[in-house]
């Protein structure tokens, strides 16, 4: 028997998740998209999110579920395909996107876990010209609505920043074929480069996330990491992070502290502005 999500099918309309790996069996109907098998891993991922999304009474979008090392491996997932670059000729075959340092990968994945710092990016880019206003009404979403909320795990800060180790989750990727890592340096001992390449696989697999009723999330907040983020370099990421008051003084070792607050007050700053403009 054939998969696919009918969008036709009431289940599907009332966003109400289909059996494990958000496939459904086929049902005639002249508007269905047909779905390749997704790695168990993703469809495990599914699962648990679903199900630490949602409160005793079954309602979502009222607990946070626990961090997870698949969790983490969806993120890096979503990140390279987006948030990557072209592989040349000189890099191995098979391979469709690539994240040339670790430093990069690092600084993109900490916007991607914490929606206050990517709102906050969004009014900068506004304020500068490079995005349309109608951005600031994203920037709002991103501190109101649950969903954000629900996917926000602070990182620690170390030497060079926010960092949380990517060996565990990224060997997840290897294993089901959907990534691979080439290292320069000693392995273990002294990694004087890591680049993270996805493969053709891999690239299909971030694709199918985007239709996934749970994990689609990501497949579309990972827009606007890679929005704020540009052709900028590791090293640059991490300096317009270091810019952030809270993000530099935080002590080495400790979780990163949240700056909802300070971001509402630049939200308010505009709407009290734009109102100004109106009535004048």
């Amino acid at each position: 028997m054939g998969f696919t999500i009918n969008e036709a099918d009431p289940t599907t309309a009332r966003g109400e998740v289909p059996p494990p790996g958000g496939l459904a069996p086929s049902r005639s109907s002249t508007k269905s998209t047909s779905l390749r098998r997704r790695p168990a891993m993703v469809r495990r991922t599914s699962e648990d999110e679903r199900r630490g999304a949602m409160s005793a009474d079954g309602e979502f979008g009222l607990s946070r579920p626990s961090a997870t090392r698949t969790q983490h491996a969806i993120r890096l997932l979503v990140l390279i395909r987006r948030c990557g670059e072209q592989p040349t000729k000189s890099d191995p075959p098979g391979m469709a996107t690539v994240v040339r340092s670790e430093l990069r990968l690092q600084a993109v994945d900490f916007w991607l876990r914490n929606p206050d710092y990517l709102a906050d990016e969004l009014i900068t880019l506004v304020e500068s010209g490079a995005i349309g206003d109608t951005y600031l009404d994203v920037a709002e979403r991103l501190l109101n609505d649950p969903e954000p909320d629900l996917r926000y795990y602070p990182m620690p800060k170390w030497l060079h920043g926010a960092f949380e180790p990517l060996d565990d989750a990224f060997s997840l990727l290897e294993t089901y074929g959907l990534a691979t890592a080439l290292r320069r340096g000693t392995p273990g001992r002294n990694v004087e480069q890591t680049q993270f390449f996805l493969t053709e696989a891999g690239a299909s697999a971030a694709v199918d996330l985007a239709t996934d009723p749970i994990l689609g999330w990501y497949s579309h907040q990972v827009e606007l990491v890679a929005l704020i983020a540009g052709d900028d370099v590791g090293s640059r990421l991490k300096d317009r992070q270091y810019l952030q008051t809270t993000y530099a003084n935080t002590d080495l070792g400790a979780n990163i502290a949240s700056i909802a607050d300070r971001v509402r007050v630049r939200l308010t700053a505009h709407a009290h502005a734009d109102g100004a403009e109106s009535s004048s």
